[in-house]
């Protein structure tokens, strides 16, 4: 199932944000021309630094790469942002640079604290443990949908925490940063140094067409050419909703290995021990759930642990899949001269979940994340509303939930029944639908 939900992808190394020299807190410092941010349909006016014709826009002298060619998607019904006749431009390049940002963002956002990071841990495993406990008691119909319900939702805490861990934002400890996430994410079945590196991959090269490493798009020529009943398996609830085991055994296509292969095209000779490491770790996981179901049986592991786990993917890949999905305004992927690390970040979504926000430890705040993966999930939330002045449009205001996020589902079945497939050509590309699925 991986093989149609995700596509290859090579490392580009992150950029050094310390490197850069500190600005002053403005936007105006941006060698980058305003004048690229906005289109008008209007009638010719005169050139205003901040907005200009969109027909005159390649002829003005600006110092940056014009996209060589440009996909829009169901362009008739664009409903981009449109104030006073000026329509905002997700695609131009920020008048605003990775340094601003970092700068706008309060020094104590960027501390870890390990004995906090612990704290939340010890919270989740007691709860995990306390609703089994729970749920073994009472043994009946009423309470277990109920503790399947609760459990898998607390296994994605688990997973959370463990993804802190592999960004290095849990703590300073490396080795500390190592056991806990092993112990975290041995215990739902997901290697810990395997995944760590993909998700790597991923932040590196987030928004990009062929090298970003989860859900990003098909090109059309990959999508003609998939069968039928691939095609509607990708883009069917709740078939892509399942994908993240198929994904860890068997990554992308044209790719060697999985993430528990250690000669895997995904890993660096030198990471060999690492996934060597992580992939014994899984298989001892695996074998005490065996042991288990021998004492247990396999009905009350299977109630226990078997289907709060695929909920806990449900959750996974449903969370994963709304930050660079569904937006109501296309958002684009690029390619070439035109992707950066910058560009790619600023594609990412935050999303609102209500109560699950600090269940699952405000991962739906993840446009900071995306950009600064070193923030400790507890201060991400601060950082974003400090960095939004420098955003502007680009930064776009979640709606907001009620208690459970039950809005998002039909963002996502709108996204599946929309977002097909984009261009094989552009360095700038925008979703595009194919009729024939939408009909189906």
């Amino acid at each position: 199932m991986a093989t149609w939900v995700l596509s290859e992808c090579c490392v580009r190394p992150i950029p050094r944000t310390s490197s850069y020299p500190k600005p002053r807190f403005t936007i105006l410092n941006s060698p980058v021309s305003n004048s690229t941010l906005f289109k008008t349909n209007n009638k010719p006016i005169t050139f205003n630094p901040l907005f200009s014709r969109a027909k005159d826009r390649r002829n003005l002298g600006l110092k940056v790469s014009a996209p060589a060619k440009i996909q829009f998607v169901d362009e008739e019904d664009d409903d981009s942002e449109i104030t006073n006749g000026f329509k905002f431009n997700p695609g131009a390049p920020p008048p605003f640079t990775l340094a601003d940002i970092r700068a706008a963002i309060p020094k104590h956002c960027w501390v870890k604290d390990p004995w906090k990071s612990m704290s939340y841990v010890v919270r989740d495993v007691v709860v995990v443990f306390g609703l089994a406990a729970v749920a073994a008691f009472f043994n009946n119909i009423v309470v277990w949908p109920l503790y399947w319900i609760a459990q898998s939702t607390m296994f994605w805490a688990l997973f959370v925490l463990g993804h802190d861990c592999g960004h290095g934002s849990f703590s300073n400890n490396a080795k500390l940063n190592s056991v806990v996430g092993h112990i975290l994410h041995s215990s739902i079945l997901v290697p810990y140094h395997g995944w760590r590196i993909s998700h790597r991959t991923h932040h590196q090269n987030h928004g990009h067409v062929e090298n970003d490493e989860s859900w990003h798009p098909l090109s059309e020529k990959i999508y003609r050419n998939l069968d039928k009943g691939t095609r509607t398996l990708r883009f069917t609830l709740p078939f892509p909703m399942l994908a993240y085991p198929f994904y860890l055994w068997s990554r992308s296509p044209g790719k060697k290995g999985s993430h528990f292969n250690p000669d895997s095209d995904l890993f660096l000779p030198n990471e060999r021990k690492d996934i060597i490491t992580s992939t014994v770790c899984w298989t001892a996981m695996a074998a005490l759930l065996v042991g288990l179901s021998v004492t247990m049986g396999p009905l009350q592991v299977l109630k226990l642990y078997g289907i709060p786990y695929w909920g806990f993917v449900v959750w996974l890949d449903l969370v994963t899949y709304l930050h660079h999905h569904g937006h109501e305004d296309k958002l684009p992927w690029y390619r070439g001269k035109e992707w950066s690390y910058l560009r790619g970040g600023l594609t990412t979504l935050d999303r609102d979940y209500g109560w699950i926000n600090n269940i699952h430890h405000d991962i739906g705040t993840h446009v900071i994340h995306h950009l600064f993966p070193q923030i400790p999930h507890y201060n991400l939330i601060e950082a974003t509303e400090a960095a939004k002045p420098v955003f502007g449009k680009y930064y776009r205001e979640p709606k907001k939930s009620g208690p459970l996020p039950f809005h998002l589902l039909g963002v996502l079945i709108n996204s599946l029944k929309k977002d097909h497939y984009v261009s094989d050509e552009g360095e700038i590309v925008y979703y595009q639908t194919d009729p024939k699925m939408t009909a189906n």
